[in-house]
């Protein structure tokens, strides 16, 4: 059987240089390919895929979740960076769970497991 190695999810967006700048805020190392209509964050191994959809509409809202080592800490330094950060909260699937919304709509949930 073939073995899987990783994802990256793709999230749309109506301006890339407006992603790729909110993106740096969250400590992503950003790049263009393709003429400037798609985009690639990468960030301690994670890597997500950003590609220019002129007609996108902000409520149909992609997602990723981002297993993190401590939740509370990766939301200080979002905000200390001026992200608009939704605080982590413990959950009762044991997670502590937090959110940053980028400016398409496309969602960030981070979780840490609940007392690390």
């Amino acid at each position: 059987m073939a073995g899987l190695k990783r994802v990256a999810p793709i999230f749309p967006v109506r301006d890339l240089v407006t992603a790729l700048e909110y993106y740096q805020r969250l400590g992503f190392t950003t790049r263009q390919y393709d003429g400037g209509s798609y985009g690639f964050a990468s960030r301690d191994g994670v890597e997500l895929h950003l590609g220019v959809v002129a007609d996108h509409r902000p409520e149909l809202r992609s997602s990723a979740y981002l297993f993190v080592d401590d939740a509370d800490e990766l939301a200080g330094e979002w905000r200390s960076a001026g992200v608009e950060v939704h605080p982590p909260q413990d959950t009762d699937w044991g997670q502590r769970e937090g959110a940053v919304v980028d400016p398409d709509g496309n969602v960030l949930r981070f979780g840490s497991p609940l007392g690390a």
